[in-house]
């Protein structure tokens, strides 16, 4: 969100996908502004997400300046309220940014670009030290009203600051319904085929035990370990209008990725729920290039989020853009959009 605004089309069950559920008594603040909510809620939990919501709901007003004198914008002054000074903030596709006159920088340029950003919590996991803080955003780019999801993921202090953040979406879809000559969508063409099986056959959710052989997977291309007891799950990502309910629609998406993406990523955080899930792996990601191409690919900072809910659903988080374009081009595809 700070470095540059993006979406991703997200399934139609996303946003208000279930009935809030909220988890213990503590917190009441955060109620209205999340759809559900579970895990152990401490002190800091809920003071971060009062930051958290109350940046997303905050007017922007006249936009920030640019530069340094963001710093003094009310809305970026809320933005780095969530933040410990000390904090570092990775977003797709860059390095991690620290200081907080970087941060505020950041946010303020998105802000310039989207100035009526606005969001509210859709399903949180916190477990004291970690909170992983799924949202859904609305924004007008150039004209274009935008929807999407997005994943953040925070560690935090014992005063609900945040320490260390990773911010998950896709940015692919900003630029292909603004910009005519964007790069066409990874997972273009992508459908279900065949009879989906019956939900609930399959449980979509892992366990600890079950998380070095999912990471090896997900390194290794190896989809049927991906699909494993998954048979019954609607799988919802970026570039998917609908979910889709069957093996061989989940397969071709999953296919799609290894086939244009080489992954080396790592176990990051994971947040367990009464009925949520979430596993976040980070490292990179290098865009396979065509022999005929003469290209090398490059690896670039890369992650994903994995979302095991109730009734079977099974979300993911990441952004399509490295796989689609090198740097160079996605930075001028950028530089476009925040022109005037």
């Amino acid at each position: 969100m700070a470095a540059a605004v993006a979406v991703a089309v997200a399934a139609t069950a996303w946003p208000g996908a279930a009935a809030a559920e909220v988890s213990g008594t503590a917190c009441p603040e955060a109620r209205a502004g999340i759809e559900r909510l579970e895990g152990r809620i401490t002190p800091n939990v809920c003071a971060f997400l009062q930051r958290q919501l109350a940046f997303g709901a905050m007017p922007t007003g006249e936009p920030p300046l640019p530069g340094d004198k963001a710093l003094q914008h009310p809305r970026v002054a809320a933005y780095l309220d969530i933040f410990d000074p000390a904090a570092t903030l990775w977003e797709a596709g860059s390095p991690p940014k620290s200081d907080h006159r970087v941060i505020g920088a950041a946010i303020g340029g998105s802000l310039n670009m989207v100035p009526d950003l606005y969001y509210t919590g859709t399903d949180v996991v916190a477990d004291g030290g970690v909170v992983m803080f799924g949202q859904w955003n609305t924004a007008t780019v150039k004209g274009h009203k935008v929807a999407y999801p997005q994943i953040a993921r925070n560690v935090l202090g014992d005063d609900g600051k945040t320490i260390q953040a990773r911010r998950y979406y896709d940015r692919h879809v900003l630029v292909r319904d603004t910009l005519p000559d964007a790069p066409r969508g990874l997972f273009d063409g992508i459908a279900d085929s065949g009879r989906p099986l019956a939900p609930g056959r399959g449980r979509a959710g892992v366990t600890a035990a079950e998380l070095p052989d999912r990471l090896a997977a997900w390194n290794t291309g190896n989809t049927d370990a991906l699909l494993r007891r998954m048979s019954g799950a609607r799988l919802a990502g970026p570039g998917l209008a609908k979910s889709l309910a069957t093996q061989a629609g989940k397969r071709a998406y999953l296919q799609r990725l290894f086939d244009r993406a080489d992954l080396e990523l790592k176990a990051g955080q994971v947040g367990f729920g009464q009925t949520t899930t979430y596993v976040e792996w980070y490292g990179t990601v290098t865009r396979k290039q065509s022999a005929s191409a003469g290209e090398k690919g490059v690896a670039v900072p890369f992650g994903i989020v994995e979302r095991f809910g109730p009734d079977g659903a099974w979300e993911l988080y990441f952004d399509t853009l490295p796989v689609l374009a090198d740097q160079e081009t996605i930075n001028g595809l950028f530089a476009r959009l925040s022109a005037p």
